[in-house]
């Protein structure tokens, strides 16, 4: 049955909600002050007609919005979008009772997401492949997508054709597109192993495309060329399937923001370093300790810094910063530090730099709300919150990154 409902506000992902006598009900694709119809199941509903649209909504840029399982918020105008995304953060850093200047988001412009990861399989009618409908296994094949850079989007049929000769019968595989200065750099997952007929036939096809290279859940199957970025003066081989910024802009505006504030920094830990995205940087003018859990990015990084003429020394670490971070008395040595961990953020890490005493902290997270409690963590020893800077690589979705600055005085 079709319900009527009056959007309230936008929540954490994206969703209208409307308030309802049984609780709040998240309805995609709906923006606060609108009437609508949609279908209800529990606490969620599937919108089915627009009766009174909000001045907000704009037309979608993609064909494919509301589908792909994508973008949540295409239909929304670029001033209201980015005053709901900087709101994010500070709705974050309120509940923790955090007072900071959050500056104006910084916007990164459509086209320049140099990463996906598309889902693919065969069917009788060729090969599908697109993205995941949300809270779906449904692939929605897709011909355009917005966010990402046209060096990736010009190759869908490249994409398909991989996927083919791969013949991977019923699996359906997962492909991760990384734009690299040296190419395009293909892993697949999915497929336990190949055949050599079609090992044979994906290394003569992708050669021929001029791919940098493509393997196979890590195991390369060709690479004419290594695929390659530029941190600072260092020249870094990415590994197959390896962390990278999804947008050079907003790289270069972490990296800017980051070695701003560590630049009077003589030593300086880099933790949940990756392939030395800061690391690399920071070494133009202060020794740097890398520590990362992956250990193909350790490697990256220990041949990048070790090949790079006129850095400062960098010392790389292997190590599990969730399980065993480091500790206040491994810290010490250092008068500055740099942590970005993933979204669940660096709980155990922070409370050890919180009892360090080190001077400068810059935090980088993709998660507002675990970036609130870890900040909140330094905080409560001492530490002041100089200022924070959300960033919207990961354009049209929920999700932000911010840049938080610190010090102990």
């Amino acid at each position: 049955m079709n319900t009527r409902f009056t959007i309230d506000h936008l929540g954490a992902q994206g969703d209208g909600v409307a308030k309802a006598d049984s609780g709040p009900v998240f309805i995609p694709f709906t923006l606060p002050g609108e009437v609508v119809t949609a279908a209800r199941q529990k606490s969620r509903a599937e919108l089915v007609a627009l009766i009174e649209p909000s001045p907000a909504r704009t037309e979608p840029a993609c064909r494919h919005f509301g589908t792909c399982g994508g973008c949540a918020l295409q239909h929304m105008n670029a001033e209201d979008y980015n005053g709901w995304k900087r709101g994010l953060v500070q709705h974050a850093l309120r509940s923790r009772q955090l007072d900071a200047p959050v500056a104006e988001i910084v916007r990164c412009e459509p086209h320049t997401r140099r990463r996906a990861v598309f889902s693919a399989r065969t069917t009788q009618g060729g090969v599908l492949l697109g993205y995941r409908q949300a809270a779906s296994h449904t692939i929605v094949p897709v011909e355009e997508c917005p966010i990402l850079l046209p060096a990736i989007i010009e190759r869908l049929g490249d994409f398909r054709k991989i996927v083919s000769l791969a013949e991977p019968g019923k699996n359906v595989l997962r492909l991760s597109v990384t734009a690299t200065e040296s190419g395009l750099d293909i892993d697949i997952g999915g497929l336990k192993k190949l055949g050599e007929k079609q090992r044979m036939a994906l290394a003569g096809f992708a050669g021929a495309a001029g791919f940098a290279r493509v393997s196979l859940g890590g195991e390369i199957i060709i690479e004419p060329r290594k695929p390659m970025v530029t941190f600072g003066s260092a020249a870094v081989e990415v590994p197959p399937g390896g962390f990278l910024q999804a947008t050079l802009d907003a790289e270069l505006v972490m990296a800017g923001l980051v070695t701003g504030h560590l630049a009077r920094s003589r030593r300086v830990a880099d933790l949940f370093s990756g392939s030395g995205t800061f690391a690399l940087r920071l070494a133009a003018s202060s020794e740097v300790h890398a520590v990362e859990s992956d250990a193909a990015a350790v490697a990256e990084l220990d041949r990048a810094a070790r090949h790079t003429p006129g850095i400062r020394p960098v010392k790389v670490e292997h190590r599990d910063l969730d399980r065993r971070p480091l500790t206040a008395k491994e810290l010490s040595r250092f008068d500055g530090i740099i942590f970005d961990p993933p979204r669940a953020g660096a709980e155990l890490q922070a409370k050890q730099i919180a009892k360090s005493g080190v001077k400068r902290v810059a935090a980088v997270s993709c998660n507002p709300v675990t970036l609130a409690r870890d900040l909140s963590i330094l905080k409560e020893c001492g530490y002041t919150l100089l200022s924070v800077t959300p960033i919207d690589q990961f354009l049209w979705s929920a999700h932000v990154e911010a840049v938080a600055l610190l010090e102990k005085r």
